[in-house]
């Protein structure tokens, strides 16, 4: 009898142990939000941000998590300097006033153990909305490198930026824009 109940309560233990949140940190060489908009109708431009942090937060048994997310509005890359300079003046990005966007979840829907969606707010320009990255891409798996439990996913999103203060030559240049993240994070 006490065999059995040192057996249960080892096992209730054990089942806790596995369901404990685990924290990631953002992997900012491995991390790369990009955007992408209709330009005159000529083609689809892609640019993304060279500098992003954060924390991820899952606890796959227990179906919760989160995810904090923050970019260099500053570190965007067109590819060329000039534009750069462009896009971050007032009439877009305005990273003198605002230097950084963010992500902060308020949900984290799974799919068995993997997270398929996660609802937060994003602001950007100072103007918050709620946004769904709905997730297209996710692993977990001990980092071979760095011999640390790890976290890989891809996100996309599509939003208008007219509703972040940036309406600057709608309709020429599409209001719509897919906002897509690829994230690698690290187990602290």
């Amino acid at each position: 009898m006490k065999k059995a109940l040192f057996v249960a309560v080892l096992s209730a233990v054990s089942a806790a142990a596995l369901a404990a949140p685990e924290s990631f940190a953002i992997d900012a060489g491995h991390t790369l939000p990009r955007f992408e908009y209709n330009h005159l109708g000529y083609s689809f431009q892609q640019h993304r941000f060279d500098k992003t942090s954060g924390r991820i937060v899952l606890d796959r048994a227990a179906k919760t998590g989160s995810v904090d997310v923050t970019i260099d509005a500053k570190s965007v890359n067109t590819g060329l300097t000039l534009f750069n300079q462009h896009i971050q003046a007032e009439d877009f990005f305005h990273t003198e006033k605002y230097p950084t966007i963010s992500f902060k979840s308020t949900a984290v829907r799974f799919d068995g153990d993997k997270p398929v969606a996660i609802d937060g707010n994003l602001t950007i320009k100072g103007v918050t909305r709620l946004v769904t990255l709905t997730v297209t891409h996710f692993h977990a798996m001990p980092h071979p490198m760095l011999k640390k439990d790890a976290i890989g996913a891809n996100a996309v999103a599509k939003l208008k930026r007219s509703e972040f203060n940036m309406p600057k030559n709608v309709p020429y240049v599409s209001d719509e824009i897919t906002l897509s993240i690829a994230v690698e994070a690290v187990k602290e």
